[in-house]
């Protein structure tokens, strides 16, 4: 049974209503709506720059989801999906119909999953071009429907309606609201591309478990002489597009997947990678995307002279952002389902430096990570960080899981005891000291570890057992310094060291509290 939205017929009545509707434009028209109506600008090569304005990241305080009967019972209610009454929302949408009504919009017809048997269609309604060329490029664009068809899920993109807080009912004059129940998901007072894009993940974060699908905010690749696949898991600025995206492997998708019986897919058909300070050598098939025809530039600094992207420069924000076609890259898988992946990587940057770059984990060990989802937030992802943060994010995702992180948890464990995929854990955060003393662990560094671990060259070394977290960390490595695979060894102040490894543990077992009755006494005793 497909777990889906009821129809709903918002937009007919917001199509009905426009001065002008360009429907499912193409790539080039769009980029020609953009610059005409001053979007944004053309760099070299034919990247499109555009700037988001005051928000240049998601704002997840303003993100609720209505609370109807039909969905009550499933959802994860709390800060992340704050319930929202349907009368509030009934006028939130009613200002935004009005609003758009007698302005030119723009509608983009997609589709969201790779896997035809769990696909779901999306309209995207927006104000602006720019917006309706992301669509097209993070989801999979497809046939418009029939004018008396209804899309699964409708998107009501105002960016430039501004709401009056606490007077309409929400927090501030910005608002992400989904409703679950109708598929309907209005997005209102931010011009953050990015807010398209993760509350589509989030509906879907809601419909595909209940399918019994396991959800993923993950990237993924496959080799393409073993066809064994890889999943990587991390918040944004661990290292997720970066080291799925291999010139050795074949790229699935950098970011949102989803697991079956059968194997696993993308659930989008666009990439949105973090471009502050690419390099060349290290992210290759990344900053050659950077001067691409058909990539978004989402507030990267560029010469108005020689339109040259700067990629460097992160004064409008560190959180800036590139949007592209995954089929543009050189290396990309070009099936719908995957084989089931041989390796599971949980990756954390872990600001105080104190865990290893890399371990190995036991499957209760590998859901009791997953439930923690450790790191640190770095700056210009969410609004209002500008410093490293210390955060525990259940499934790596959090802020889009709609549902209670343990079902996610029940799902992963049933697809790696039934693959036997083993986990790691990987830390792309610093060494040698905390944030600010130490340094980060290079890209090249960690790609040999990841190289490592896929080309499974690690069965032969010897592993010791970290003394706090209880997991075993290599020895050696192929090509990796001895020294950095044991951190202790890296930062001048031991008993500095082992004090601040002890506050991190104290904050696994704490946090680790709120599921800690939830789950198998293995997996609780998992953790430090």
């Amino acid at each position: 049974m497909v777990i889906s939205p009821a129809p709903n017929n918002v937009a007919s009545v917001i199509l009905a209503n426009a001065k002008e509707v360009y429907h499912n434009l193409s790539v080039p028209v769009l980029y020609e709506h953009a610059v005409r109506r001053n979007e944004g600008k053309l760099l070299e090569g034919g990247t499109f720059a555009v700037y988001s304005g005051e928000r240049t990241g998601r704002s997840p305080k303003d993100k609720f989801v209505v609370r109807t009967p039909e969905i009550s019972e499933h959802v994860w209610w709390g800060n992340h999906n704050q319930p929202l009454s349907v009368d509030t929302f009934e006028r939130l949408r009613a200002k935004a119909i009005q609003y758009l009504k007698d302005r030119e919009i723009y509608l983009q017809d997609c589709v969201v999953a790779q896997d035809p048997d769990h696909q779901r269609t999306v309209r995207v309604i927006t104000e602006q071009a720019y917006h309706s060329l992301f669509a097209r490029t993070m989801f999979i664009p497809s046939s418009p429907k029939p004018a008396a068809s209804e899309p699964d899920i409708t998107i009501i993109h105002c960016p430039f309606l501004q709401f009056e807080g606490e007077a309409d009912g929400i927090r501030s004059d910005a608002v992400v609201a989904l409703n679950m129940t109708e598929g309907v998901i209005l997005i209102a007072g931010s011009a953050y591309a990015g807010e398209v894009k993760k509350s589509v993940f989030t509906a879907m974060n809601y419909y595909l478990p209940l399918d019994g699908v396991l959800s993923l905010h993950s990237s993924a690749n496959v080799d393409p002489k073993t066809g064994k696949s890889a999943l990587f898991f991390g918040l944004s600025g661990t290292g997720k597009t970066t080291l799925s995206t291999d010139p050795e492997r074949l790229l699935i998708g950098d970011d949102e997947h989803a697991w079956t019986e059968t194997g696993i897919f993308n659930i989008e058909g666009g990439c949105y990678a973090k471009t502050i300070r690419l390099s060349k050598d290290a992210e290759p098939d990344i900053f050659e995307q950077t001067t691409e025809f058909g990539t978004i530039l989402e507030n990267v600094i560029f010469d108005e002279d020689t339109r040259e992207a700067d990629l460097d420069n992160d004064s409008v924000t560190e959180n800036t952002r590139g949007s592209y076609p995954l089929v543009s890259l050189r290396n990309v898988f070009d099936g719908q389902v995957a084989p089931h992946p041989a390796h599971v990587i949980l990756l954390t940057a872990d600001a105080y430096g104190v865990l290893p770059p890399i371990a190995r984990l036991t499957p209760e060990q590998a859901l009791y990570h997953f439930l923690s989802g450790y790191t640190c937030k770095l700056a210009g992802t969410e609004v209002g960080v500008t410093d490293p943060e210390t955060t525990f994010s259940p499934c790596y995702g959090a802020p889009f899981m709609a549902l209670n992180p343990t079902v996610y948890a029940d799902l992963l464990e049933q697809r790696l005891r039934m693959t036997g995929a083993q986990t790691w854990l990987i830390n792309t955060g610093w060494t040698g000291g905390r944030h600010g003393v130490g340094k980060r662990i290079s890209i090249q560094e960690t790609r040999k570890m990841v190289r490592a671990v896929l080309n499974d060259s690690l069965g032969a070394v010897t592993f010791r057992t970290d003394p706090v977290m209880g997991f075993d960390v290599p020895v050696t490595a192929p090509g990796v310094d001895e020294k950095l695979l044991n951190p202790r060894d890296c930062w001048a102040d031991k008993d500095e060291y082992d004090r601040t490894y002890a506050a991190i543990a104290e904050k696994f077992r704490a946090n680790f509290a709120q599921f800690r009755n939830l789950v198998k006494p293995e997996v609780a005793q998992a953790g430090p």
